[in-house]
């Protein structure tokens, strides 16, 4: 299953927005280095859709605020 994920670093609060079924919209407290927002932006969904962080893969945009995660 592929989720589509607008990701927003460094915001003021953490917050996932649920747009539709594939779509979200994650504000991270995570600077947008090291891949620190990243790895929070899947802790976050994994939280949220409330299943192991291992399931859920970046397919694309690993460096861009748009990404495409798979979970599997």
């Amino acid at each position: 299953m592929k989720i589509f994920v607008t990701l927003k670093p460094n915001s003021r609060k953490e917050v996932i927005e649920r747009i539709d079924a594939t779509h979200f919209k994650i504000h991270t407290k995570s600077p947008p280095r090291e891949g620190r927002a990243n790895a929070m932006a899947i802790h976050a969904l994994a939280y949220y859709l409330d299943i192991p962080k291992s399931r859920i893969k970046i397919c694309a945009g690993a460096k861009l605020k748009q990404k495409i995660l798979e979970i599997f």
